[in-house]
């Protein structure tokens, strides 16, 4: 059984970094791929970076350069590190357990969510 729970959020200003981990109880890190989605008030889910089981990676734009999402197996958890945040970046981060086809596509699986604010 798939559990999700990520850790890391909190207030930086900007220009900061932080690191959102995210750990899989139920051991599916190991074969799935993975992805962290953000929820800024008022808008959609976007996902921000995706990582295959053979290590292809897909960002947004918004965050391409700044954020990199990495895993390790060992542990059952993967990570984004967010340089440069921005105002904009605010939102509640979440990590979803999905797969990968030439693409991150997201599963029913979702962590509770780890909320992420940038002062100007």
């Amino acid at each position: 059984q798939v559990r999700l729970v990520e850790s890391g959020g909190g207030l930086v200003q900007a220009g900061g970094s932080l690191r959102l981990s995210c750990a899989d109880s139920g051991r599916t890190l190991i074969i799935n791929a993975m992805g962290w989605y953000r929820q800024a008030p008022g808008k959609q889910r976007e996902l921000v970076a995706g990582l295959s089981d053979d290590g292809d990676t897909s960002y947004a734009d918004s965050v391409k350069g700044r954020f990199t999402i990495s895993r390790d197996n060992a542990k059952n958890t993967m990570y984004l590190q967010m340089n440069s945040l921005k105002p904009e970046d605010t939102a509640v981060y979440y990590c979803n357990a999905g797969h990968w086809s030439g693409n991150y596509y997201p599963s029913n699986h979702w962590g509770q969510g780890t909320q992420v604010t940038v002062s100007s």
